[in-house]
C-alpha cells in the first residue's frame, strides 16, 4: 500500500528522509520553510563574488556518506570530486604547532617527537578507536533506539566492555598520553559533541578514527554539493520538494496525524516525518499529544551554539590552511564557560575554514572567504556589538599566526550569524547549533523518541534524537526514521490481510 509522507524540514536528516521513504514506494513531500534545501547546512552567496557554506564544514566518515549513495546505486562521484586535505588541518597552541598530516605514518611520528613512546600509544588507540567505529557506526547507532533489547546482538553485547561506554573520554585519553598538546588534539573533535571531554564516554574515541584515519575531505563547490546531491537521489525516487512552506501544525484525529497546515492550507497525510526541531516540533502538537513537557527540555543538556562570520576578503591570506584551529587558551576555561557558567568566553578557542585554499570557485581570483566559529553557550544575549567584539579578537589572532596586517580593512563581505538567528532561522531551542550532548545520560533510549508516544504516524529525525548531531549521524537518523515509516506500511497491510 502506497502511503503518502509529509516530511518536515529538508535537513540532511530530512533529505536522508525523503530519499529511503520515496524508495520503498510512498509518495513523499518535503516541506522547508527556506527557499533553498539543506537546513543548517545551506549555502550563502554574497552577491560579490564569495559562496559560504552556512554550517558543516568538516567531510568526516566519506565511508559513512558513501554508504547512503551506494544504497541509491550511486557513488559520492557521480555527483561530486572530493579531495583529501594535506594537512588534515592545522592547530595553533601559545608555544607552536600541530599540522596533522594526511600520511598516518607522519602523524604518528609528530606524536613520537613531542612524547616517547607516543607513536606506538597512538597505534594501540587507534586499533581500539577502529573496533568502536566498526561497531558503533555500523550497529550502535543504527538502532530506532525503542528498547535496550535491540543492543542484545551477540556483536554488541559482547563488545560492551570494548566500547568503553562507562568511561570518561578524558580519562581514556590520559591512559594514553600525556603530553598536553596531544591531548588536547584528540579531545577537540569531541567538543562538537556537546559536553566537556569529561562527560563524554570513551566510546567517541571513533571520531577520532573517523577523522585522523579516514582522512579529511573536502567536495569541490563546497559542502552544499552534498546538500544538491542528496536532494537528486531523493528526487530520483519521486520525492517532490515545497520551498517557501511554513509548517504551522500538525493536524491529528483518534491517535493519528492526519495532516499539516502549511502557509495556512491543511494538506492530508498518512504519516509525518519531522526533520525539523524536535521541541519545536512538539510544540506544533496539542499539549497531551508531546512526547516531553517543557521541563524535559529545560534539563537537557545541549551542545554548544557558535558565534559565526562569514568573511570575503580581497586579498590572500598567508600560511593559512583549509582548516586551522586556535587552542593558544585554556581548553578547560572555555568548555567551563559553555557548561558550567553559561557565559561569553574570556579567552576564546576558535576555528577558521579557508576553502578559498583549496577551491577557486568560492571566491573571485585573488581573494579569500573565511568561515569563523567560535563555539559559545546556548540561550545568551548576542547583540551585533558582541559579536563585533569577538570578530576583532579573532582577527587579531588570525594577523597574529599568518603575519598578515589590518585584516578588517581588507573585508569586502562580512555577515554575522549567532544564537539568536539558529531561533529564528531553524527554531533550535536555545539557539543551539549541534543538538544535544553525547553525555551519557543521553545516549541512545535515553535521548528523546523517534517516534511519537501518542500518535502512531508521527516520528522525528535529525540532531536531537537518534544516533545524534554531525552530518553522518543525521544521514543515519533520516534513514532510521523512513524504516519507521516503512514499517508501518508493512504493518497496515498485514492488519488488512
Amino acid at each position: 500500500m502506497k502511503n503518502k509522507i509529509a516530511i518536515i524540514g529538508s535537513g540532511i536528516s530530512g533529505l536522508s528522509a525523503a530519499a529511503y521513504a520515496a524508495q520503498a514506494g510512498n509518495e513523499v513531500h518535503v516541506f522547508e520553510k527556506h527557499d533553498q534545501p539543506g537546513g543548517r547546512a545551506r549555502q550563502l552567496k554574497s552577491g560579490n563574488g564569495y559562496t559560504f557554506d552556512m554550517g558543516p564544514s568538516w567531510y568526516w566518515m566519506p565511508d559513512i556518506i558513501e554508504d547512503f549513495f551506494n544504497d541509491f546505486g550511486h557513488q559520492a562521484a557521480d555527483f561530486y570530486q572530493l579531495v583529501s586535505l594535506d594537512p588534515q588541518f592545522e592547530m595553533i597552541f601559545k608555544d607552536g604547532n600541530i599540522s596533522v598530516p594526511k600520511s598516518y605514518n607522519e602523524l604518528k611520528a609528530i606524536f613520537e617527537a613531542l612524547e616517547k613512546g607516543a607513536g606506538k600509544q597512538l597505534d594501540t588507540f587507534m586499533k581500539s578507536a577502529r573496533y568502536k567505529y566498526e561497531v558503533g557506526m555500523r550497529e550502535f547507532v543504527n538502532k530506532p533506539c525503542h528498547s535496550w533489547l535491540e543492543f542484545m546482538s551477540p556483536r554488541i553485547a559482547g563488545s560492551a566492555l570494548k566500547l568503553d561506554l562507562l568511561s570518561s573520554f578524558r580519562n581514556y585519553v590520559g591512559r594514553y598520553f600525556s603530553h598536553p598538546k596531544l591531548r588536547v588534539l584528540m579531545e577537540f573533535p569531541v567538543i562538537f559533541l556537546g559536553a566537556s571531554p569529561e562527560k563524554i564516554p570513551a566510546l567517541y574515541s571513533l571520531m577520532n578514527y573517523g577523522g585522523y584515519a579516514l582522512g579529511t575531505w573536502y567536495p569541490m563547490g563546497g559542502f552544499y554539493e552534498l546538500v544538491t546531491a542528496m536532494k537528486k537521489v531523493a528526487e530520483e525516487q519521486g520525492a517532490i520538494f515545497h520551498f517557501n512552506q511554513n509548517v504551522e501544525k500538525i493536524v491529528t484525529h483518534e491517535g493519528r496525524a492526519t495532516g499539516i497546515i502549511t502557509n495556512g492550507t491543511y494538506l492530508e497525510f498518512d504519516a509525518v516525518i519531522a526533520s525539523s526541531d524536535y521541541h519545536h516540533t512538539e510544540t506544533l502538537l496539542d499539549p497531551e499529544l508531546r512526547n516531553y513537557k517543557e521541563t524535559y527540555w529545560k534539563k537537557r543538556t545541549f551542545a554548544p551554539s557558535c558565534l559565526i562570520y562569514y568573511l570575503g576578503f580581497k586579498e590572500k591570506i598567508p600560511g593559512l590552511k583549509h582548516h586551522t584551529l586556535f587552542f593558544e587558551h585554556d581548553l578547560n576555561a572555555h568548555v567551563k564557560s559553555i557548561y558550567d557558567e553559561k557565559k561569553w568566553p574570556d579567552n576564546p578557542l576558535f576555528y577558521v575554514c579557508c576553502p578559498s585554499k583549496t577551491d577557486p570557485q568560492v571566491a573571485p581570483q585573488g581573494h579569500e572567504n573565511v568561515f569563523l566559529l567560535m563555539p559559545l553557550a546556548t540561550g545568551l544575549a548576542d547583540a551585533e556589538p558582541t559579536r563585533e567584539h569577538y570578530l576583532l579578537e579573532m582577527l587579531k589572532r588570525l594577523e597574529k599566526h599568518t603575519g598578515a596586517h589590518n585584516l578588517a580593512s581588507r573585508l569586502a563581505y562580512k555577515k554575522s550569524y549567532c544564537i539568536s538567528d539558529f531561533v529564528s532561522d531553524y527554531n533550535a531551542y536555545g539557539g543551539n547549533a549541534y543538538g544535544l550532548a553525547n553525555t551519557l545520560a543521553q545516549t541512545a533510549v535515553l535521548k528523546p523518541s523517534i517516534k511519537n508516544k501518542h500518535l502512531s504516524n508521527l516520528f522525528y529525525t535529525g540532531q536531537l534524537t537518534v544516533p545524534g548531531p554531525g552530518v553522518p549521524p543525521s544521514i543515519i537518523s533520516g534513514k532510521i526514521a523512513a524504516n519507521e515509516v516503512n514499517n508501518l506500511k508493512i504493518n497496515r497491510h498485514e492488519k488488512a490481510i
